[in-house]
């Protein structure tokens, strides 16, 4: 892929564009922490300091991609939601089925779950006020989002809908680093049957953790 000049503010679009398509595909094929700015400019075609004319940096990007990763995935949620769950259905009936469906579409999502992971650790370093800020208005947004979703189905969160939100995603960030081991770590688990013990299906872990948490913030009758 090859650029000219960009003169005009759709064309600049056009290459932010290209930019960040480029990346999320490499988040396809990578881990996040394999993805780096040297790698990206190779494949989009384009000098490193053009690149950081429009991403001052490998993070900014990758926050953006998250951004749109998360909108994505709560305007999936929300049909998963309404087709899952039974409004009508008793208290702990729904919060089983709330804490199946986030664990079941947060497990298909594993690109989405490794920036979760790498966002207070990695992502939101190495980048400027500015962009950190933006990202996190955004951020806002999307769990208000959220929470409006969760509370539509579990009206008796109450305000503990925004904190179990929250914590879904962090809870899916940190999951999600055991249940894609390395290779390295994979041949030893081959090798050492034990040891596999550490490794924690996504899905799973989440389900239970979810539910535990939607256990302990539910009110008891």
């Amino acid at each position: 892929m090859t650029f000219q000049r960009a003169r005009t503010e759709e064309q600049r679009e056009i290459r932010r564009r290209a930019i960040l398509d480029m990346a999320s595909a490499m988040l396809d094929e990578m881990p996040v922490a394999a993805v780096t700015l040297n790698e990206l400019s190779r494949r989009v075609g384009l000098a490193k300091p053009n690149v950081l004319r429009y991403f001052e940096s490998r993070e900014a990007v990758l926050l953006e991609l998250l951004d749109r990763f998360l909108r994505e995935w709560l305007t999936d949620l929300a049909g998963e939601l309404a087709a899952g769950i039974d409004e009508d259905l008793p208290m702990p009936e729904r919060a089983a089925a709330v804490a199946e469906i986030l664990s079941r579409s947060l497990s298909g999502r594993t690109v989405l779950c490794d920036l979760f992971g790498a966002q207070g650790s990695v992502l939101e370093h190495n980048v400027s006020v500015e962009v950190v800020a933006r990202y996190k208005r955004s951020s806002l947004d999307r769990l208000t989002s959220m929470t409006a979703l969760i509370r539509k189905y579990l009206p008796e969160l109450g305000e503990n809908a925004t904190q179990f939100s929250l914590q879904t995603m962090v809870m899916a960030g940190a999951l999600s680093a055991y249940s894609t081991p390395p290779p390295s770590l994979r041949a030893a688990y081959e090798a050492e049957p034990d040891l596999a013990r550490f490794h924690l299906d996504l899905k799973d872990s989440l389900k239970l953790a979810l539910t535990a948490t939607l256990l302990g913030v539910l009110p008891r009758r």
